[in-house]
C-alpha cells in the first residue's frame, strides 16, 4: 500500500502544481477526450431514432456496463504494467492520477472570469463564464457573472477533484478510470433532453450513486475549511447549512458543496437563471448570504478550492507516513 499512497500524494501534488498544461494538450489528446469519443461512438450506435424508448434504454445499460468494464481493465492493466517498472512506474501511475484530476485547471478557468471582468468588463466577464456554466450569460450582470462562476466551481468541486482522488485512494487505478468514465458519460448524455431520456438514464443515476459520498465529504471539506476564510461563521454554521439546504438543489449531491461553500463564502446560490428558452427557477442555497457576489468573491472561492487540495495533499502524506511506519 506504500506504493498507492506515494502515488496518490505525488498525483495530487502534480494537479495541485502543474495541472494540465495548455501547450501538452493542444499536442496530445487528453484522456477524458478518448472517453468521451467512445462515449459518442456507443451512443451513435445503439441510441438511434428509429429505436424504441425500451431498447435505446436497455442500450443504455448495456453501453455503460461495457464502458466501466473497459475502464477497470484498462485501469489493472496500466497497473499491472507501472508495478513491473519498480519506481519509475509508480511515478507514471502518479501522473496518470495527476491528469485525471481538475484543481489547478479548475481554478484557472474560474480566475479566467476575473481577469476577464478586470480586463474588458460584463462582455467579456460574460464570454468567459460561459467557457464553464451552462446557463445564458447574455442576461447576468457582474454579480451574476460572478456568481456563476462560483456556484461552478463548488458544484464541480466534487465530481472533477474529491471524487476522483477518493476513488483512486479505495480503488487504485481501475477505480479511477471507471469514475472518470461515469462522470464523462453523465456529462455528455445523462441528462433529461429527448434524446437522452432513455439511453443516458442508467449513466445519470450511476453518476448519482457514485456521488453520494464524495459529495457529502466534499461538503465536510468546504465547511472544515470555512474557518480559513475571513469572515466566515465557522464549520459548524457551514456544516449545518449544507444539511439544511442540500436537499433543495434538484441534483442529489451537487446540494451539498454548493450549501456548504456558499456559507463558507456568506454568499447565496440558486436563484433564477436562463438555459437557452428555458428560465429556471433554482431554490436559494444559504438564503441568507449575499446574492451581489463580487471579482473578490470569485477569489476567494479559488482560495477554498485549492486549500481542499492541500487538505487531500495532507491526507495522502498522513496515510504515506502511516504506511511506512507500519
Amino acid at each position: 500500500m506504500t506504493t498507492h499512497f506515494l502515488a496518490l500524494l505525488l498525483g495530487t501534488l502534480l494537479d495541485r502544481i502543474v495541472g494540465d498544461p495548455d501547450w501538452l494538450w493542444r499536442r496530445f489528446p487528453h484522456p477524458v477526450v478518448w472517453i468521451g469519443q467512445a462515449i459518442g461512438w456507443m451512443d451513435r450506435r445503439f441510441n438511434r431514432e428509429d429505436l424504441s424508448f425500451a431498447a435505446r434504454r436497455r442500450n443504455g445499460i448495456v453501453a455503460m456496463l461495457v464502458l466501466l468494464a473497459g475502464a477497470v481493465v484498462a485501469g489493472l492493466v496500466l497497473h499491472a504494467l507501472f508495478t513491473r517498472l519498480g519506481v519509475a512506474g509508480t511515478v507514471l501511475e502518479a501522473v496518470v492520477v495527476g491528469i485525471l484530476l481538475a484543481q489547478k485547471s479548475m481554478a484557472e478557468h474560474v480566475r479566467r472570469v476575473v481577469e476577464a471582468l478586470s480586463s474588458g468588463g460584463l462582455a467579456a466577464g460574460r464570454s468567459a463564464v460561459s467557457m464553464i456554466v451552462g446557463r445564458d450569460p447574455d442576461q447576468l450582470d457582474e454579480a451574476g457573472v460572478c456568481r456563476a462562476a462560483i456556484e461552478s466551481l463548488a458544484e464541480n468541486a466534487s465530481d472533477g477533484i474529491v471524487a476522483p482522488w477518493l476513488f483512486y485512494l479505495v480503488f487504485g487505478l481501475p477505480g479511477l478510470l471507471a469514475y472518470k468514465v461515469l462522470n464523462t458519460a453523465d456529462s455528455m448524455i445523462g441528462h433529461m433532453s429527448e434524446r437522452h431520456r432513455a439511453f443516458g438514464r442508467a449513466a445519470a443515476r450511476l453518476d448519482d450513486l457514485a456521488n453520494l459520498v464524495p459529495a457529502r465529504l466534499n461538503a465536510f471539506a468546504f465547511a472544515a475549511l470555512a474557518p480559513t476564510l475571513p469572515g466566515s461563521r465557522g464549520f459548524a454554521y457551514a456544516w449545518a447549512i449544507a444539511r439544511r439546504d442540500a436537499g433543495l438543489h434538484r441534483s442529489p449531491n451537487a446540494g451539498w458543496p454548493e450549501a456548504a461553500a456558499a456559507a463558507a463564502l456568506g454568499l447565496a446560490f440558486g436563484g433564477p437563471r436562463r438555459y437557452g428558452a428555458l428560465v429556471v427557477d433554482a431554490p436559494l442555497l444559504h438564503g441568507e448570504g449575499r446574492l451581489e457576489a463580487t471579482p473578490a468573491d470569485i477569489v476567494r472561492s479559488i482560495t477554498l478550492l485549492r486549500r481542499l487540495s492541500n487538505l487531500l495533499i495532507a491526507v495522502a502524506l498522513l496515510l504515506f507516513l502511516l504506511s511506512l511506519a507500519s
